[in-house]
């Protein structure tokens, strides 16, 4: 085959919205089909858990302006869940019972909501966040609550708990873990978020479990912990991870990996012909890391699915980019680029963690291979070539030297 004619793309979250705009910018003049299951137009996810969740926007930050799809002749399909792919064939087919043939296809099917396997998930006020819908659901009910009982001390369950404070809701998180977001920072740099929250009036039950929701038909009344304690709620959230989607992918025979990915090369290509998957789904072999990494935030959707267009059009480009994210919690707002592991990397500090104003860089070998902004945001093109780079950096001239000439 000369060169596609028809690409099809499974996901209108960014990834596939980002890989069809960029199929566009590149001169693909074929069609590109784009399959979505929600009734909305592709949207960012990060504005969910911060702004629409505070109340400083009631809509996302949309992917692309409402009538871009149509003025570049990209046939965007909203309320179209794809249910198989036909392979051999090279063919979608949607709930609809709609075909949709492809020269190459491109699955961003992102991930949904994990949830406890425990008695009373299903109770009214149990909440889930991975939609717009959910967020503005979710903001009403906060402003209904009293008492709000967060499971799960990551990134989406402290955001959301910054933003219930700020509705003036009682606040409870709960998690397995001695300190949020712990597997990420690690104890010491945690230990900043966990002193934020409580500062805030967040109340923690760290290494405590779920062992059921209580309440009945009128809503849910408590959260039982696993050591008999039950908490008093009128409104839970559930935050405790997202799960891929790779469902469509498994019943067409492609490989998932071990951590529950799509596994897929450097270019995001699996091993069945002409088929590549990007964002939360793919589980790439990273050729900086040197090892199979799969990253969930939005930056890595938008930029595989802008990479993978290339790719798409008969390039063979490895992505790599470093993984990317930001929070904003209270008067706190930090980066995050790389990939570290807390348990055995070095954690060198440049400033104070008790102000809050600081840079974390993790070294594993000498190498950066991630650092973490807090409040400091003059040096970010610096962290972003010492990260990408893995630059071999003494910790003495990551707390004192110019970072830019390090750099």
């Amino acid at each position: 085959m000369a060169g596609p004619q028809r690409i099809v793309i499974v996901g209108a979250g960014l990834g596939g919205a980002s890989a069809a705009a960029s199929l566009r910018e590149r001169g693909f003049t074929g069609d590109v089909v784009v399959l979505g299951a929600e009734s909305h137009r592709p949207y960012e996810l990060p504005p969910l858990s911060k702004a629409v969740l505070l109340g400083d926007a009631d809509e996302p930050d949309w992917a692309h302006e409402d009538g871009f799809y149509r003025e570049h002749d990209i046939d965007l399909r909203l309320g179209t869940t794809a249910t198989r792919i036909e392979l051999g064939s090279r063919t979608v087919i949607d709930g609809h019972g709609g075909e949709h043939p492809f020269d190459r296809l491109l699955l961003a099917t992102g991930s949904h909501p994990r949830t406890l396997p425990v008695p009373g998930t299903d109770l009214p006020g149990i909440h889930t966040l991975r939609t717009i819908d959910d967020s503005l659901a979710l903001r009403a009910a906060f402003g209904k609550a009293r008492q709000v009982v967060i499971v799960g001390a990551g990134w989406i369950g402290t955001e959301a708990a910054a933003a219930a404070r700020r509705h003036g809701v009682d606040v409870t998180v709960v998690d397995l873990i001695s300190a949020p977001l712990l597997s990420v920072l690690g104890s010491e740099v945690a230990a900043v978020f966990r002193d934020l929250h409580s500062e805030h009036g967040v109340r923690w039950r760290l290494g405590s479990g779920v062992a059921e929701f209580t309440g009945g038909p009128e809503g849910v009344r408590g959260v039982r912990l696993t050591d008999g304690t039950e908490l008093p709620a009128d409104l839970v959230l559930m935050a405790v991870g997202a799960a891929p989607r790779v469902d469509l992918a498994r019943l067409a025979g492609l490989e998932v990996s071990d951590d529950g990915g799509i596994s897929v090369d450097a270019t995001l290509r699996t091993a069945a012909p002409d088929v590549y998957a990007a964002g939360d789904i793919a589980s790439q072999f990273h050729p900086r890391l040197d090892r199979r990494v799969r990253v969930e935030h939005w930056s890595n959707a938008k930029d595989q699915g802008t990479h993978v267009a290339g790719n798409l059009l008969g390039a063979q480009e490895p992505y790599l980019a470093s993984p990317f994210f930001f929070s904003d919690q209270y008067d706190l707002g930090c980066e995050y680029r790389g990939l570290a592991n807390p348990d055995t990397d070095e954690l060198v500090v440049r400033g104070d963690l008790r102000s809050r104003e600081f840079i974390a860089f993790w070294l594993a070998d000498g190498a950066v291979r991630a650092a973490m902004n807090v409040n400091v945001w003059d040096d970010t093109a610096a962290l972003k070539s010492l990260v990408d780079n893995q630059k071999r950096v003494s910790p003495d001239e990551l707390k004192h030297a110019s970072l830019a000439g390090l750099a």
